[in-house]
């Protein structure tokens, strides 16, 4: 039983690693977007900080229902 709670909070983290490629994605777009319209900076900057809060909520979410799983059905 052990063994399948290990592998059900390994996959619950799998989340974060979608989130982190969604924040690497969106700040290297932004990027781009900032190098060819620097005066759309203040615009771009605060789209880019809302989604990473979001994708960083959703990463933190996959972080406590793994730790539900491990507490849970120990």
């Amino acid at each position: 039983m052990n063994t399948l709670v290990a592998i059900g909070a390994a996959i619950a983290v799998f989340g974060a690693i979608g989130a982190g490629l969604g924040i690497a994605l969106a700040t290297g777009k932004a990027v781009e977007a900032i190098a060819r319209q620097p005066e759309a900076s203040g615009k771009i900057n605060t789209a880019l900080i809302l989604g990473c809060a979001l994708a960083e909520a959703t990463a933190i979410y996959c972080f406590v229902i793994a730790l539900m799983i491990i507490v849970m059905l120990k």
